[in-house]
């Protein structure tokens, strides 16, 4: 999926480059327009026969190109250079937005009767586009460092000086223009093609991020959804006294990478059997909402390693049937959250987000990185797949004779409550914590772990 990703991006930009060329032959098109003198931005103008279209198709290359700039895979040095390009595709798109009133170089006319504020708004975009995407040819070429690069930004900038030069004499402005525009868009097929011909290693693969505290018998905790490894400080503070805590963060949480493949219940069953210590000795187990899931299945699939389960808040799975669009948006989601796209997206939302629903500060911005969202969604998107295949389990697989405890926040205790039942274990309501048992009560997790006998029989 990342070298289909890449393949869409290269694309985007070829049809950037397509779309913004579209006056080669419009130009032909439309005579009013003087193809020696005049802006090529002046096939677009109001009173031109074929505006709407030439609208249309910058503002569709502009559009494309913030595509393409959003599909890009995340290189942390070269952020200045993208995100300028990505100021020229918005400039871009405004620049078709706020047409010319009239062919302001080719028609001696134009503005007698006064311009309107789009008028000015158009001559202000276009200059402000021009010059960011010649910025942003600079800022990438001192980073890629090719001879390729830095020859077309140079002609680039050559031919950016003569439109100025010629616009200030009156004369071959429409030449000068239109060779700013041809290399621009020679460029943006060169950023395709180099996207397409660089070999460019994933990064998402490597081992999960993992904290281990204290000393004694073995406590694994795995967070709920979006959780990361420093919500549970304060459990893991009071229970390291006697307790060797295990805490971890699934892939693209936290601080794990980003795995190629969308999460699935197996996978965390495999990734709490690999945590756990060796036997004989077991673990106990805490896990929090979906994760509760991970948890009662570990303990089916792999009864001589858990001691005791405490889930807390448990998610209830439903019966609804798996969605293929999901599936399919799902096995995407792990290569989108190394583009750009992903990184703005958590930069704006993810601090914002991470305060208002844990409340507790981030140490590490770990929610200003792109691949969080992005591993939240395709943890929300596999909920069906893992509900079936936890139901499978269960049919198949008989729960070992381990103590259970489950906590419930607040008043919401049906799908606890069958839970604990379900399973023979002890229910606790815990009606004064709202919402997150393991930051407002976190002492209430640890009472549970240390009331619970270490060692049981299994059946």
């Amino acid at each position: 999926m990342e070298r289909r990703l890449y393949v869409l991006a290269a694309s985007a930009f070829i049809v950037a480059a397509v779309l913004g060329s579209a006056w080669i032959t419009g130009q032909f098109t439309t005579p009013g327009v003087d193809k020696t003198h005049g802006y090529v931005t002046e096939l677009a103008a109001r009173d031109q026969p074929w505006t709407r279209l030439f609208r249309v198709t910058d503002a569709l290359s502009g559009v494309a190109c913030l595509l393409g700039v959003a599909l890009m895979p995340r290189v942390e040095r070269e952020w200045p250079g993208w995100l300028t390009l990505s100021s020229y595709a918005l400039l871009t798109l405004a620049a078709a937005v706020f047409p010319l009133d009239c062919a302001a170089l080719s028609d001696p006319a134009c503005g007698r009767q006064g311009l309107s504020p789009a008028h000015h708004a158009h001559l202000l975009a276009g200059a402000l586009a021009i010059g960011a995407v010649v910025v942003a040819m600079v800022l990438l070429a001192a980073r890629w460092r090719t001879r390729t690069a830095w020859v077309l930004t140079w002609l680039t900038m050559l031919a950016t000086a003569l439109t100025g030069a010629a616009i200030s004499a009156g004369r071959g402005a429409g030449l000068a223009h239109r060779a700013q525009l041809t290399l621009i868009a020679v460029w943006l097929v060169y950023v395709a093609l180099r996207l397409l011909v660089t070999d460019r290693q994933y990064s998402g693969h490597g081992t999960p991020h993992v904290v281990e505290e204290g000393d004694g018998p073995a406590v694994l905790i795995t967070a709920g959804p979006a959780g990361a490894w420093f919500h549970w400080d304060a459990v893991a503070g009071e229970l390291a006294g006697s307790r060797r805590v295990i805490r971890f963060d699934r892939p693209g949480l936290g601080l794990s990478p980003r795995s190629p493949a969308p999460p699935t219940l197996y996978a965390e069953v495999a990734r709490l059997a690999a945590l756990a210590p060796a036997h004989p000795e077991q673990v106990t187990v805490v896990a929090h909402g979906v994760s509760c899931w991970h948890a009662e299945a570990f303990a089916r699939l792999h009864p001589l390693c858990v001691a005791k389960l405490v889930l807390v808040d448990p998610a209830c799975p439903d019966g609804r049937r798996p969605h293929a669009a999901a599936r399919a948006a799902g096995r995407w989601l792990p290569a989108f959250g190394g583009t750009w796209a992903a990184t703005a997206l958590a930069r704006m939302a993810g601090p914002a987000a991470h305060r208002r629903l844990a409340g507790v500060p981030d140490p590490l911005g770990v929610y200003r990185m792109g691949k969080v969202p992005t591993a939240v969604a395709g943890e929300w998107l596999a909920r069906r797949d893992m509900a079936a295949d936890l139901r499978r389990i269960r049919e198949d697989k008989p729960f070992p004779d381990v103590p259970v405890t489950v906590l419930c926040a607040g008043d919401r205790a049906g799908c606890a409550e069958r839970l604990a039942s379900d399973l023979g274990g002890k229910l606790i309501r815990l009606p004064r914590v709202a919402r997150q048992v393991h930051l407002e009560d976190p002492r209430a997790i640890v009472d549970a772990v240390l009331a619970v006998p270490e060692a049981c029989g299994n059946g």
